[in-house]
């Protein structure tokens, strides 16, 4: 509180975008489980496609199979149609929801 005479000092407002603050672009990429790939071949593809570092490819990969499925990856559409492309190609089920 201003307890002087002294005017406030002048602050311009800027305007500010509703999209700016919030992430409306916020996707995730899903991995499924399956009976088929085996936990090597999803960490290596988490790793190539995703650029996990191995521990979080081996955590997802984990996640994976005892929930049934992880979100791998957040993002933008654009940003996550082709890695889930690239998963997809190598035999592991996702999706982007």
């Amino acid at each position: 509180m201003n307890h002087s005479n002294e005017p406030l000092p002048y602050i311009e407002e800027s305007e500010v975008l509703v999209e700016d603050l919030i992430d409306i672009e916020s996707n995730d990429l899903i991995v499924y489980n399956d009976e088929y790939n085996t936990f090597d071949h999803v960490i290596k593809i988490l790793m190539k496609v995703c650029k996990h570092s191995i521990e979080q490819a081996e955590q997802c990969t984990i996640t994976i199979h005892f929930k049934g499925k992880c979100a791998v990856k957040k993002g933008s559409i654009t940003e996550l149609k082709p890695m889930c492309e690239a998963i997809l190609d190598a035999g592991i089920q996702a999706a982007i929801v």
